[in-house]
C-alpha cells in the first residue's frame, strides 16, 4: 500500500493568516481497480493536507491534479444536480461534491470506492448502462394521444404536488446502487426507475400510467422490493424512495391513480 504526502502551503489568507493554518492531515483510502493493469482490486493511501470544509471531491481533485494522475473518477457540475460523482464514501453511497471532510470524522482514514451493483470499469467508475436501460424501460416521458396542443397543458397545484418529490430524482444511482435486491440481481429495475415511472405514472397529463403499472407489475418490478429503506437513506435529494414504490404498488393493486 503505498502513501502520497503534500507539503503544506504557506499562502496567506485576506484575514492576514497562514491558509495552511486551516488544513488539516486526512487520509484518503481509494480502491483501485484497472483492467489493463490487472485483474486485482488493490487500496492505496493518499495522506493530504486539506481544509476540513472543502469536499470529498476537492480531496479527489487534489490528488488526481499533484498525486496520480491516473485516479479515474467522474464528476461535472461539482454542484449535486448532475449526480455524476456518486460513489461510497465510509461504506455510505453520497455525492462526493456535497460530502465535506469535516463530517467524515477525518481523523480516520476516509475510505472511497465505486457504488456497489454494477460492474466496475476503472477506479470509481462503474457500467451505468444497466441502470439507464432500467430507466428508459419504464418510459420516462409524458404519453398522450391527439393533437398537437397549441398551448401548455395545464394542471392544478393540487395535482403537481401529487408528484412533486419524485421530480427530484438527479439519476445519480445512489438509491439503486444502496439496494440489496439489486446487488443480488441485476434484473431488477431498482428504486431510480421506479421512482421515475412514479413521476410519470401520477400526472394528471399523462396517459401512460397503465403501461407502466403493467412493466413494473412483471417479476423483477416493484414486487422485488423488501422495503429495507436504504434507497431513502442514500437519495442525496431527500426523495421519499420507499414511499413512491409503495404507491406504485398500491396503484398495481387498485388500478387508482
Amino acid at each position: 500500500m503505498s502513501t502520497a504526502t503534500v507539503e503544506k502551503e504557506t499562502t496567506g489568507t485576506p484575514d492576514g493568516g497562514s491558509a495552511a493554518s486551516h488544513k488539516i492531515s486526512v487520509t484518503f483510502r481509494l480502491r483501485r481497480f484497472n483492467p489493463e493493469v490487472s485483474a486485482e482490486v488493490t487500496w492505496q493511501d493518499f495522506r493530504i493536507d486539506i481544509d476540513p470544509k472543502e469536499r470529498v471531491l476537492d480531496a479527489l481533485h487534489q490528488i488526481k491534479w499533484e498525486e496520480d494522475g491516473t485516479l479515474t473518477f467522474r464528476r461535472s457540475c461539482a454542484h449535486g444536480i448532475c449526480g455524476s460523482d456518486a460513489m461510497r464514501i465510509n461504506g455510505r453511497n453520497r455525492l462526493a461534491c456535497k460530502t465535506l471532510i469535516k463530517d467524515l470524522n477525518p481523523a480516520k482514514p476516509i475510505t472511497v470506492e465505486p457504488i456497489k451493483g454494477l460492474t466496475v470499469l476503472k477506479d470509481l467508475v462503474v457500467d451505468m448502462e444497466p441502470f439507464f436501460q432500467a430507466y428508459r424501460d419504464v418510459m420516462p416521458f409524458l404519453i398522450t394521444s391527439g393533437n398537437e396542443p397549441t398551448r401548455e397543458r395545464r394542471q392544478s397545484s393540487e395535482d403537481r404536488e401529487r408528484f412533486d418529490d419524485t421530480t427530484k430524482c438527479i439519476l445519480c444511482a445512489a438509491c439503486t446502487s444502496s439496494c440489496p435486491v439489486f446487488w443480488n440481481d441485476g434484473q431488477y429495475f431498482g428504486p431510480a426507475a421506479i421512482v421515475n415511472a412514479h413521476r410519470f405514472i401520477f400526472d394528471s397529463r399523462d396517459e401512460g400510467g397503465e403501461q407502466r403499472l403493467e412493466i413494473l407489475n412483471e417479476k423483477e418490478g416493484v414486487w422485488r422490493c423488501r422495503t429495507t429503506f436504504n434507497c431513502s437513506e442514500a437519495c442525496p435529494r431527500g426523495i421519499e424512495v420507499t414511499k413512491a414504490i409503495q404507491e406504485v404498488k398500491r396503484a398495481i393493486i387498485t388500478r387508482r391513480f
